[in-house]
């Protein structure tokens, strides 16, 4: 699960840079290196939007953690 979570952090975080860079100088990365809407640039925004997805239902999920001494967020792991 923890994989799962960088990835889609990863692929969040690539989207959001496409976008800025689309917002600011009209440049579509992902566009310009794969082709407009081909197949890998589709395959590309997919996943991006399904990590999108997958970053906002995890967003408040808590891994359990041993229990230690001091620790004031309890259960969670931030």
């Amino acid at each position: 699960m923890k994989y799962l979570r960088y990835a889609a952090y990863a692929l969040v975080l690539i989207g959001a840079l496409n976008w800025g860079l689309i917002g600011i100088f009209g440049l579509d990365l992902v566009a310009a290196i794969f082709g407009d809407m081909t197949l890998v640039s589709r395959i590309i925004y997919s996943l991006v939007g399904i990590s999108a997805i997958v970053t906002a239902l995890m967003v408040h999920h808590c891994d359990p953690v041993e229990q230690t001494d001091g620790c004031e967020y309890g259960s969670c792991k931030f």
